[in-house]
């Protein structure tokens, strides 16, 4: 700065209204108290465990997929070059391979061109809110709790969002029915619903097939689009895992909403959609939801990086395009976490006195949570105690919930970043905390 000149200072009042929400800070707090305490066993992220990433197949996944486009799909040298090093198509490259996928591992018939690659399955929330949510009548139904990823990008787009409360199997469908009548009495329009049937963050839950079944027929009454989510289905204890609600889907009532962050690797920052919906525009013409989210994304991220979708590209093709089995090492990894982190907590605080204490927790059957409810609040001043006076991070479930005064006692664990030796000394710090605070 020059002459005595000031800055310019733009007011916070004239920024959007998002950016002064709770919300926003869930996980700077999250990230300042792991800088501030490196040493503490952090059961914060959800984050698959680093030690599973193999750094040198990256070049031979990035070369299996060179030899698809030369070997399988005739492309020239030049071709190579350009798919690989220039703007792509925006709906993605990898799509057909993405379909095959879906197809051995979830059972999903997809057509390839009902797929958005995406950037991160975080992009392809954004674009299925932004098409779908034109009216301000128009309301987003979430559980309660839920992951605060959908929920904050409904803030950015300025949507209504209502929660549904969440059972210990999940959703269940009549609560979603009852939630859906009381909005339409408001004179509001429920227009989708969020959901992760598997291994939901943050709770754990898994909702049964038949809750699922309902769940379907529910939306087709009701007219509701369902907005599946799935980055946990494959890391359950049989391997194989109940059916998807869009492999169930007859009706395309299910939005599908897939990441490669968890199965593959989160550095990449691929994701896609499965919108195979009819639009029908004013004079009878239809397209794919798919081209719709596709006009979306051109004005957003243009198109998906090339380079990363070649080396998931390459990843479906060495495996086979099945991502169920080339993950199972990584299943059983998290699965000897949930188990050491179960037996750890049941044998530091045994039946009769945890119940007496009024301490107690959800058993998962896969995937990367488990709630621990508490006597007293699990809130930022118990966080920063754990941290500071016994090593362990974790995460205040209140986050979750609208108000955040929902799961005020509750705080979640995730057991997928660290070593099962981690889990099982965090577990004993963790005991040590409770021990302070409410035995």
């Amino acid at each position: 700065m020059t002459n005595g000149s000031t800055p310019t200072v733009l007011p916070a009042g004239e920024l959007h209204g998002s950016l002064g929400d709770p919300l926003m800070e869930v996980m700077n707090f999250l990230n300042e108290i792991t800088s501030r305490y490196p040493e503490a066993i952090s059961f914060g992220p959800g984050r698959p465990y680093e030690g599973l990433f193999e750094v040198e197949r990256i070049g031979e996944y990035l070369a299996a997929y060179q030899r698809h486009l030369v070997e399988d799909l005739g492309r020239t040298p030049d071709e190579v070059r350009t798919l690989l090093f220039q703007y792509g198509r925006t709906n993605g490259q990898i799509h057909e391979l993405v379909a095959r996928a879906l197809r051995n591992d979830e059972g999903i018939e997809a057509a390839p061109e009902s797929l958005v690659v995406t950037v991160g399955c975080q992009e392809g929330m954004f674009l299925v809110l932004r098409a779908l949510f034109a009216d301000p009548s128009d309301v987003l139904l979430v559980p309660s709790p839920c992951y605060v990823g959908i929920t904050g990008a409904a803030r950015l787009l300025d949507l209504s969002v209502a929660h549904v409360p969440e059972g210990p199997q999940g959703t269940d469908p009549e609560v979603l029915r009852r939630t859906v009548a009381e909005l339409r009495a408001a004179g509001k329009r429920p227009r989708a619903f969020y959901v992760v049937p598997d291994f939901a963050n943050p709770t754990g839950t898994c909702m049964p097939v038949e809750a699922r079944r309902r769940l379907l027929e529910l939306a087709e009454e009701e007219d509701l689009i369902l907005l599946e989510d799935n980055p946990y289905g494959f890391f359950t204890r049989t391997g194989t895992g109940l059916p998807t609600l869009k492999a169930l889907d007859e009706r395309r009532r299910v939005v599908y909403l897939g990441s490669f962050a968890k199965t593959c690797f989160p550095g990449a920052r691929v994701g896609y959609v499965v919108a195979d919906q009819e639009v029908e525009a004013a004079d009878g013409r239809r397209t794919l939801l798919a081209d719709e989210l596709s006009k979306l994304k051109g004005m957003v991220t243009v198109n998906t990086p090339a380079l990363s979708q070649a080396v998931i590209g390459g990843m479906l093709l060495t495996h086979d395009f099945r991502l169920r089995e080339a993950n199972k090492p990584a299943a059983d990894f998290y699965q000897e976490n949930l188990a050491v982190l179960l037996e750890s907590l049941e044998r530091l605080l045994p039946r009769e006195r945890r119940e007496a204490a009024g301490i107690g927790w959800n058993v998962p059957d896969g995937g990367f949570f488990l709630t621990l409810t508490l006597p007293v609040p699990a809130d930022n001043a118990l966080l920063e105690e754990s941290a500071r006076e016994h090593g362990v991070i974790w995460t205040p479930m209140n986050y979750f919930y609208p108000d955040s005064e929902g799961g005020r006692c509750q705080l979640r664990l995730s057991l997928s970043y660290l070593t099962p030796q981690q889990v099982a000394e965090g577990a004993r710090r963790l005991v040590g905390l409770l021990e302070r605070s409410c035995l």
